[in-house]
């Protein structure tokens, strides 16, 4: 492959970074999903929306299952 021909992937964190530093996580599925089609037809990489306080945010203060919201994301954004 030529340097002509490379693709640049980029992965967009804004359902991880943003809410973990503005809302401390507490950003609920149903806040996520109406964006989500939106952040699909952008045509990222990849949108990254796991980090390392979603089991304790989600099950402690949100009361939602973390492995739900995964899969939900996953079917809005295949």
């Amino acid at each position: 492959m030529t340097e002509a021909n490379k693709k640049l992937g980029i992965t967009d964190v804004v359902l991880r970074d943003a809410h973990q530093s503005l809302f401390a996580t507490r950003l609920r599925l149903d806040d996520m999903l109406p964006i989500a089609d939106k952040l699909d037809q952008v045509g990222y990489w990849s949108v990254e929306t796991w980090g390392g306080a979603t089991f304790d945010a989600c099950i402690r203060y949100l009361g939602e299952d973390p492995w739900h919201r995964i899969r939900s994301l996953k079917a809005a954004m295949p």
